[in-house]
């Protein structure tokens, strides 16, 4: 998250820094944003998708050519298209969301902006997005993006993280609080 350093040293903090660079002087940071936002959405979507960036079974010249299908596809940047055919051919597609978090951190710090990672049980509606949008901004006294979760297995409320402080206000959680605690009385 954006709040914290990002870790250079580490594989996905080095990649996405030598994106961030490229992007910005190509002059199309919000443009690659999009792409790996895209990106991540498709791989979060597809199960065939995770497999193949994860597996090691499948050859690197397979792996890349499968990419640039979908990037293809999908009609996003060529220099979208050129970074992960590299992460590909380096083996390191097993990484690619970590570096997609990693690249969307470089570039909210770049903007003074602060994610949040909002966890909900339904769908939020654009008027809920704002008004949490709003209310972190007034505590964290910085400009707010957020991304926004849906997880019906937290059953109701919020669940929001900033990022290594988490409010829990689920009612997930505060059941198994109340399960512990007529535990603890009998």
């Amino acid at each position: 998250m954006s709040s914290e350093p990002i870790g250079v040293s580490s594989l996905a903090g080095r990649y996405a820094t030598a994106l961030f660079e490229l992007a910005g002087q190509e002059r199309a940071l919000d443009t690659i944003a999009d792409d790996l936002g895209r990106l991540a959405a498709m791989i979060a979507e597809s199960s065939d998708l995770a497999r193949l960036i994860r597996s090691p079974v499948i050859g690197r010249d397979d792996q890349g050519r499968a990419m640039e299908a979908v990037m293809a596809a999908a009609g996003m940047a060529a220099l979208t298209r050129r970074f992960v055919g590299v992460v590909a051919k380096n083996r390191r597609l097993f990484a690619l969301p970590s570096m997609i978090q990693a690249y969307k951190a470089l570039l909210a710090s770049r903007r003074g902006e602060v994610t949040a990672e909002v966890v909900s049980a339904m769908p939020l509606s654009e008027a809920q997005r704002d008004a949490i949008r709003q209310s972190l901004a007034a505590s964290l006294g910085a400009k707010v993006s957020l991304e926004v979760r849906v997880d019906p297995e937290i059953l109701g409320g919020l669940v929001v993280r900033v990022g290594s402080r988490m409010v829990d206000s689920s009612l997930r959680t505060k059941l198994q609080r109340l399960q512990l605690a007529m535990k603890g009385a009998a």
